[in-house]
């Protein structure tokens, strides 16, 4: 037999928790069956299921994890691409490459508006920019960082020094800590998260490699329905608790990856 300790009062919620409020025994037969059927199976083929089964449309807010091209969510990005949803607002540090990452998606002209604190190495985003065929609100990196863990921890705004006295701090709400100016900045939560993690288990549980972790964790928290591709899919027990990243509650939808390219957005090499 297996036990279910009820949630904390005030966790109670019946996507996550389907049992009710007193801690109840189910035999391991039924918990089989449970963790087999649709309601709380995560796992699905690949990208272009995941996106369907997110229902993503046009006009959507996508949140991408990644760093330059490092923990990019590549098949998810190719998927959207392949969908042809288009009018998004893509929430990722940048915009990937001319022709690769989130640049495949202005290439096909389906991103209306993005979100980013750096947006350098790509030439189309310039070009469109320049063109005004593309909105952009630049976001001081570490705000944006820290919008998007706000969104995934429920807080609605917070204050940051960041910004004051300049173009980006024009028109925001001020208030002054212990003789300092500080901004208020809103959360800034997602319709969808994709994102890329090294291993993941059936429940969603994830573990990211190194660099490659970046925004990945705190996108994961911040999107009403989360995405994510893994490189190695292992059962259930597989992790050990000690080392998973981002918990499977956060993840609706999970696949295994294949051929991931993982390109360098940067090649440099010492002379000889």
């Amino acid at each position: 037999m297996v036990r279910f300790d009820a949630p904390a009062h005030g966790e109670q919620n019946s996507l996550k928790w389907p049992f009710g409020r007193s801690g109840r025994v189910f035999s391991e037969a039924f918990v089989r069956h449970l963790l087999r059927s649709e309601h709380m199976n995560k796992v699905v083929k690949d990208a272009a299921e995941a996106i369907r089964k997110a229902g993503i449309r046009d006009g959507a807010t996508i949140m991408a994890g990644g760093f330059g091209l490092c923990g990019i969510p590549e098949k998810c990005i190719a998927a959207l691409r392949d969908a042809g949803v288009k009018d998004l607002t893509v929430i990722s540090n940048n915009c990937g490459v001319d022709d690769f990452g989130l640049g495949l998606l202005l290439q096909t002209r389906q991103i209306r508006k993005m979100i980013s604190s750096y947006v350098g190495e790509n030439a189309e985003f310039e070009r469109q920019f320049l063109a005004d065929e593309l909105e952009v609100d630049l976001v001081p990196q570490g705000t944006l960082a820290e919008r998007i863990r706000a969104a995934g921890a429920g807080i609605p705004a917070f204050y940051t020094p960041t910004a004051v006295g300049t173009k980006m701090g024009e028109g925001k709400e001020t208030r002054e800590f212990n003789g300092r100016t500080y901004l208020l900045e809103h959360a800034l939560p997602a319709d969808v998260a994709i994102v890329k993690a090294y291993i993941g288990d059936h429940s969603g549980n994830l573990v990211f490699r190194k660099t490659a972790r970046n925004f990945n964790p705190m996108m994961a928290q911040a999107g009403k329905i989360t995405i994510a591709e893994v490189e190695r899919l292992v059962p259930v027990g597989e992790i050990d608790p000690d080392h998973v990243h981002t918990p499977g509650v956060y993840v609706q939808y999970i696949f295994e990856g294949q051929g991931y390219e993982k390109r360098i957005e940067q090649r440099t090499v010492r002379e000889r």
